[in-house]
């Protein structure tokens, strides 16, 4: 038994809980009036921002992210506030400048944050230097993450000399990050055990409870040495989000780790959240629930049976069971990547993408081709070889840290965003989410800003009846939540119709009868694609570029449209040598698979 001591808790009820269950979608003006509560319990830290609540804000509440953390640090002035960052990805999806991390570390740090827990989901850990550095020079606690997963490579050797390597950066503590609900008792003591005895910091365990078996995890971790533990008040607890405070609290009281904290404070506090929650009854879903399927497949369990129900009468759910068992042998494919944002969208998506098209990497999305270039960093084991000779040819491979390809771009982020931006908290919102963010901002301006609906509960009966028409749904993905919608597209035989599916953030879809109908309510009237010459998409998704022009010639092969579909884009190459006849289509279009979007003869 190691030595005993009073065990730290960090509750992640206004960030990860509420991102688990109700798609991040809580208010600020839902947080504010617990917060004297919050304030008084004693906790080491409450997590409050990063991860998807930026997006969230932007996209869906229309608030601004910046200001929620400057009146949660003015409603919580005795407790530290710590956020989620994804290393060099900061919170939007794809690498930034140096400037760009350091500006974003400095300014949360301005409006509040104390504490930065700090991942890459390689577990780069090239990737996450700057940002460290930057937490450091803000004055702040830099908390270095380890992604756990599981793979012939992810052993506690290598984790051990992660942690080693995160000391070595001047880390102020060390998080242990179970995103997927993969850890298992006896694996966590092991696992902290070797760390602890090699790594004389504070140690975090933060495991979502997706398998059921997170607050047994914690236990076996406290046991084992470690110092601090991340829970869920419990009216937002367990399934794929976290261990209840209550219960781990009570768990530990009149022990020798005893917290410390006060179990009546906190079941007021659930009890008000416990309202809170049915406000936002239309983002429940009942597939965020325990499910042990995931230390099988690696796949939560609530995805699986969630796309299963939803497609099980379109005769399309043989398919969804390919792609759940296509996901772990892109992974593999692509040398065992822990599946955390963004390197799970990478794989979901071109799984989905090859058993779509009936043919393993037939397409091959530009971020896949971009991981295999060394654009995310160093991944955990070899990549299949057959796949990158496939996707990059003889392009060369970036084997050094992917930023220090990119030249400082906080300048030109300012210029192009121009008057919109009333501060340099506004020109880092553009620079997460440049369209999302120009909208926002735009529309703040004009004074147009709308938040979507909260549906009253007298709604529900409503919400399932058009529910049966649009198919739109959430799945929750390694403790992340995203919307899906199913589209359907030409006929597969009688009755029978083909679906696709679209993910986070794409319009509405609808799944009608025939293409007459679906014109008749305002679709694109495309008509479906015959001939070898006519150029179509596999996944519905946005034009993000056309290539070519009316009247070009262009040869089998090449790329004529760049697609996004899942925030992955994709090139659509032609099929056959020849003309451009036609275009059908803009930048921005919403298309479907089976539409003729170029005419080429």
């Amino acid at each position: 038994m190691s030595h005993a001591k009073k065990i730290e808790v960090t509750d992640v009820i206004l960030r990860d809980a509420h991102q688990s269950l109700i798609a991040t979608r809580m208010r600020t003006e839902d947080m504010l009036p617990i917060c004297e509560k919050l304030d008084r319990v004693g906790y080491w830290s409450l997590e409050v921002w990063g991860g998807a609540t930026f997006d969230a804000c932007v996209r869906f509440l229309k608030e601004d992210p910046w200001e929620r953390l400057r009146q949660l640090r003015a409603a919580l002035p005795n407790t530290r506030l710590q956020m989620l960052l994804r290393g060099q990805n900061l919170l939007g999806y794809r690498h930034y400048a140096d400037d760009v991390v350091e500006a974003f570390v400095h300014k949360a740090a301005e409006n509040g944050i104390d504490v930065f827990r700090v991942f890459d989901a390689l577990n780069d850990l090239r990737n996450i230097e700057t940002a460290m550095k930057a937490v450091k020079a803000a004055g702040k606690h830099a908390q270095g993450t380890i992604c756990y997963t599981t793979s012939p490579v992810h052993t506690p050797e290598l984790f051990v000399k992660q942690a080693k390597d995160i000391q070595a950066m001047g880390a102020d503590s060390i998080a242990i990050k179970d995103m997927a609900g993969l850890l298992t008792p006896y694996a966590t003591e092991e696992l902290v055990r070797a760390i602890k005895s090699e790594v004389d910091l504070p140690l975090v365990i933060h495991s979502h409870s997706t398998s059921g078996l997170a607050p047994m995890c914690q236990l076996k971790a406290i046991e084992a040495g470690a110092d601090r533990i991340d829970t869920a008040i419990s009216s937002f607890a367990q399934g794929t989000s976290h261990p209840a405070t209550e219960s781990q609290v009570a768990a530990l009281k009149e022990t020798d780790y005893d917290t410390g904290l006060d179990l009546e404070l906190l079941s007021e506090i659930a009890d008000y959240f416990r309202e809170v929650r049915k406000k936002y009854h239309q983002f429940e879903s009942e597939f965020t629930k325990e499910d042990v399927s995931v230390q099988i497949n690696q796949v939560p369990g609530g995805m699986m049976s969630n796309l299963a129900n939803q497609l099980k009468e379109q005769n399309a759910l043989e398919k969804i069971r390919d792609v759940f068992s296509e996901i772990p042998k892109v992974r593999e494919d692509l040398g065992f990547p822990p599946l955390v944002t963004p390197t799970s969208q990478i794989v979901g998506t071109q799984a989905v993408y090859n058993v779509l098209s009936g043919q393993r990497y037939k397409t091959i999305t530009n971020e896949v081709k971009r991981y295999l270039q060394g654009g995310y960093g160093q991944p955990p084991a070899a990549v299949n070889n057959d796949l990158q000779k496939k996707a990059i040819g003889n392009e060369s491979v970036n084997e050094g840290r992917p930023a220090d390809l990119l030249s400082a771009e906080l300048g030109k982020l300012r210029e192009d965003i121009g008057r919109l931006a009333t501060s340099e908290e506004d020109v880092l919102t553009y620079a997460m989410f440049p369209d999302l963010g120009r909208e926002f901002l735009q529309q703040r301006n004009d004074g147009t800003l709308q938040p979507e609906e909260l549906l009253p509960p007298e709604a529900k009966g409503q919400d399932q009846i058009a529910a049966s028409v649009a198919t739109e749904f959430k799945i929750d993905v390694h403790g992340e939540t995203y919307e899906v919608a199913v589209t359907g597209v030409g006929a597969s035989g009688p009755g029978k119709r083909k679906l696709y599916m679209s993910l986070d953030g794409m319009p509405e879809e609808v799944v009608f009868e025939s293409l007459n109908e679906y014109v008749a309510e305002g679709g694109s009237g495309r008509k479906q694609a015959t001939e070898p010459g006519h150029v179509t998409t596999a996944m519905p998704g946005n034009i993000v570029d056309i290539l070519v022009n009316e009247g070009d010639s262009v040869k089998a092969g090449q790329a004529v449209l760049i697609t996004e579909a899942m925030k992955m884009e994709t090139e659509v190459h032609s099929n056959i040598d020849g003309t451009v006849q036609a275009i059908y289509v803009n930048k921005g279009d919403r298309v479907t698979p089976g539409e003729v979007l170029i005419d080429i003869s």
